[in-house]
């Protein structure tokens, strides 16, 4: 028998009535310790082996038998598993005579086998755990994420293009979910939190915190941008600010843009990581690389922003507000789409409203 089922087999055998009849078990350096069925004792002395048999053993049953896999090994009939060679000899007893009654019927070794053993319980995690650590991950992720952006904005060498800026925020988010995201969730978008919560996978009391971390972390990330990099450079790129619209006329494009590559990003993260049917292992990466292909596509139209987070550091540090209301609209409308999608259409079962 393995260790685990031979530490609780004395009190399921006590639940099930069943009485200890005769019990072998040479251990080899294995155990510790010898157990002594008869005392309910621990035996210290390796050189004793409980090997006196009832008269009276009838219908034994034995719940360790010569492994089928192995020659050397034992095989354990509970949990289905080779035993290495030793482990314990053998095990038998007897059970009390078995009558069945109308309210529970025999007991037999099958319904030994299909109850459940015992499972420790992780610890729930304290009040700082829910809610204080939360919110300073997706400060700390945030301020990350938002300094890599507006520096390689900043820095960007001619030639490269929309190419530096892609790569630098997708790998930076990614990495910011990877390290981050068993925490928090790895959010770091105003957006991606009101799709989190749409669907579920957020407490509500927990998006306005959300909210105010991230904002914050944006302001300390072009803080940190504005400090790091040359003051010329950081003049003519405006602090990394989003700035792609030039007139009027390209509002309506640039906020179509906006939704649509927000959308995007929040369908990457409500089913790539929060969605059980499809979620992935691979979800931080997925979620970056989305935000890469969002810029190198979408860079011109909109300066493909797709956070609220993002956009408001660098405008306050900076002082830069042109059209600085088509980055929080367009995200927002974006995250609210995809959380209906999800809500509705998409989702898994205990995500669904609409159980077709």
């Amino acid at each position: 028998m393995c260790e685990k089922h031979w530490n609780f087999l004395p009190s399921r055998l006590a639940a099930l009535n069943w009485e200890w009849k005769d019990c072998l078990v040479p251990v080899p350096g294995v155990f510790p310790q010898l157990w002594d069925v008869s005392r309910g004792d621990l035996v210290k002395d390796r050189s004793l082996v409980l090997s006196q048999r009832a008269k009276t053993c009838r219908g034994d049953l034995f719940l360790v038998s010569p492994s089928p896999r192995s020659a050397a090994g034992l095989w354990c009939q509970v949990c289905s598993t080779t035993l290495g060679a030793g482990a314990i000899g053998a095990l038998c007893f007897v059970p009390a005579p078995l009558m069945a009654t109308e309210e529970h019927g025999p007991t037999t070794l099958k319904e030994m086998q299909v109850d459940e053993v015992p499972r420790l319980q992780p610890p729930k995690p304290n009040w700082y755990e829910r809610y204080v650590q939360p919110c300073v991950a997706e400060l700390l992720g945030s301020a990350l994420f938002i300094f890599i952006g507006c520096a390689s904005v900043i820095e960007n060498v001619e030639g490269t293009g929309r190419l530096q800026p892609a790569l630098a925020h997708g790998l930076a988010l990614g990495l910011s979910i990877a390290v981050l995201g068993n925490i928090s969730g790895g959010h770091f978008n105003p957006a991606v939190s009101l799709g989190a919560w749409l669907v579920g996978a957020l407490h509500i009391t927990m998006l306005l915190p959300y909210w105010v971390s991230q904002l914050c972390g944006g302001v300390i990330g072009a803080a940190l941008a504005k400090a790091a990099t040359a003051g010329e450079r950081y003049a003519n790129a405006s602090g990394g600010a989003v700035g792609s619209i030039a007139a009027d006329g390209q509002v309506p494009a640039a906020l179509a843009g906006e939704i649509v590559m927000t959308a995007f990003l929040v369908l990457a993260v409500c089913m790539g990581a929060l969605n059980e049917k499809t979620r992935t292992p691979l979800a931080p990466f997925c979620i970056g690389f989305t935000v890469t292909a969002d810029i190198l596509a979408g860079g011109a139209v909109s300066g493909a922003c797709m956070n609220p987070a993002r956009a408001f550091g660098p405008a306050l540090v900076a002082n830069y507000w042109d059209y600085h209301w088509v980055y929080w609209v367009g995200p927002v409308i974006g995250g609210l789409v995809v959380g209906a999608l999800v809500r509705l259409l998409l989702g898994d079962r205990k995500t669904r409203l609409l159980l077709l």
